[in-house]
């Protein structure tokens, strides 16, 4: 990146940061990204995992917000990323005879009918309504008293980490230069002009000058932080919003669907994950470290109980199995509740050569790509191309559907079990081929790993060697889901994981020691936080771990 001029340098390597590098290569243009940690280790690993139109904003008469996620939601479900979009239905129970059902029915079918009105609903099944006694033959788990009925509707999920490394692969295959572990440690300035950025190599030491005719700010809860660094805070201020999230085993609530709650700030989700549920969220404030937002005992015991007033059979803290918190990027100025701020996004051009791009969520991440190019390139002298990613597919999604339709073929020729071809078509699509390889050359990688068997020995590797994992953390924090989903958080796979990842980095006894000790350390850390009472303690208590393995 720093040996010529670029035409667009993408500071942030979240959802929206490597929505905007595939925006702008496939325009054509000459696209640096950096990333200040490892890809999605901010907000767009840490999100409820749904890829949604937002139900709730039907509510609040926000129309235009909802088509548009509902057209996106549409577009990756059946275009841009079969293999990692996945439909997900959701049950809605209701509360009140009569006027309820009316009310809730037509919000629902009217969200159903924009779906379809863009062309893009097809993928998903119609709601549909059900009696008390139906409701409860679909989710059993429920308490009878619960609900008089009930709607079940469908939305889409998606690992969100995953989805941000598919993205930055993607990017990288049409031409642009990526790099994580590189952080923006300044602005290059000409008088008014931004011209570029200083970054620091995080891993291996040194600063690059990084020269660029339009530099995009697409941090997130970091952005005004960013904009100080020119002296500009720009138009707007971007307000961190904390949500929690539980992971419960699939076991202990027992249902065919998720379950979608009112609560009296926002709402509640159970969603369906694998082996597990995810339970969320919360929605609060937060003005402590934005690296490593915290989940207090306060946030857990709150959704507990809102999640246990409508079970048969209550959760207890011995039931989670994972707890992580993310902060929203929120604009801020338009409410003082963080759950009524805006989930509109706003681009601005605070001076010349720098965008930023800001707010907005996770499904309309494509648009808000789109926006801030559409920006950067009124910068430019030449004439470019308009955007195309309404028709790029991820990498993995082309060929997709057809080893779909060929697992069991897969499976006998690989001697894997066809529900492990299954979940790897599920998380690397038409990709899946290479992890394979990897098996095919070391039968050993075939093996599930001992502590986490969901996962397979070859999963950790190859997240190493072409996922741009450089940590542990890395791998089983976001390539997998290891430290989310067992009891341990993932304590007892980090040696294995370690020394299947040491020969593809380099990674000396020493080396693979620092790593291990610095993952106990961060899981030691999170569980201690999540016993404190409150923001500041919990936040206290999960700075006690470093931040990064020096290598």
């Amino acid at each position: 990146m720093a040996e010529r001029e670029l035409d667009v340098l993408v500071v942030g390597g979240g959802v929206v940061g490597a929505g905007t590098a595939l925006d702008a290569v496939t325009r054509g243009l000459s696209v640096g990204l950096v990333e200040a940690r490892d890809w999605a280790s901010g907000t767009s690993s840490r999100s409820s995992k749904l890829i949604h139109g937002g139900l709730r904003y039907l509510e609040m008469l926000d129309f235009a917000l909802v088509r548009e996620a509902l057209k996106e939601r549409g577009l990756l479900l059946e275009r841009l990323a079969p293999h990692l979009v996945k439909p997900v239905p959701f049950l809605y129970p209701l509360q009140h005879k009569g006027w309820e059902r009316w009310y809730a029915g037509s919000g629902v079918a009217l969200y159903d009918a924009m779906s379809m009105a863009r062309g893009h609903g097809r993928g998903l099944p119609a709601h549909r309504h059900l009696s008390h006694r139906h409701a409860l033959r679909v989710a059993p788990a429920l308490r009878k008293d619960a609900l008089v009925g009930a709607l079940q509707y469908y939305d889409a999920q998606m690992d969100d980490a995953r989805f941000v490394a598919t993205l930055v692969r993607t990017a990288t295959a049409y031409g642009a230069r990526t790099a994580n572990r590189a952080r923006v440690t300044s602005f290059l300035r000409e008088g008014e002009r931004v011209v570029g950025a200083r970054v620091q190599d995080v891993e291996a030491g040194g600063e690059y000058e990084i020269r660029a005719k339009q530099v995009v700010n697409a941090t997130g809860v970091w952005t005004d932080d960013t904009q100080a660094m020119v002296g500009e805070r720009g138009q707007f201020h971007v307000r961190a919003s904390k949500g929690i999230h539980l992971v419960v085993p699939k076991d202990r609530i027992h249902s065919t669907t998720g379950l979608i709650l009112r609560t009296e700030k926002s709402v509640l989700f159970v969603i369906p994950w694998g082996r597990h549920w995810i339970i969320g969220t919360t929605d609060t404030d937060w003005d402590l470290d934005k690296a490593h937002p915290a989940a207090s005992s306060a946030d857990i015991d709150y959704l507990l109980e809102h999640v246990n007033s409508v079970l048969a059979v209550p959760l207890t803290r011995d039931d989670v199995q994972g707890v992580y918190a993310g902060l929203r990027p929120l604009l801020a100025g338009e409410s003082d509740a963080t759950s009524k701020l805006s989930r509109e996004h706003t681009v601005a051009h605070p001076v010349p050569g720098l965008v930023v791009v800001a707010g907005g969520k996770y499904t309309t991440y494509r648009v808000m790509a789109k926006d801030a190019v559409d920006e950067a390139v009124h910068g430019l002298d030449a004439r470019v191309a308009e955007c195309v990613t309404e028709d790029v597919p991820l990498l993995g999604a082309e060929g997709y559907r057809a080893l779909w339709n060929a697992r069991a073929r897969i499976a006998a020729r690989t001697g894997l079990h066809v529900v492990r071809v299954e979940h790897l078509l599920n998380r690397y699509g038409s990709l899946a081929e290479e992890v394979l390889e990897l098996i095919v050359a070391d039968a050993s990688l075939g093996e599930p790993m001992h502590a986490a068997d969901d996962y397979l020995r070859a999963e950790i590797v190859y997240a190493a060697s072409h996922e741009g994992a450089r940590h542990l953390d890395d791998v089983l924090t976001r390539r997998t889901r290891i430290s989310i989903e067992t009891f341990d958080r993932g304590v007892r796979s980090a040696r294995e994981a370690a020394e299947l990842m040491a020969p593809v980095l380099g990674w000396d006894k020493d080396q693979i020691e620092r790593e291990v000790e610095h993952y106990e350390k961060r899981v030691e850390a999170e569980r201690e936080s999540q016993r404190q009472p409150d923001d500041l303690t919990a936040d206290a208590a999960r700075l006690g771990a470093p931040d990064i393995v020096p290598l």
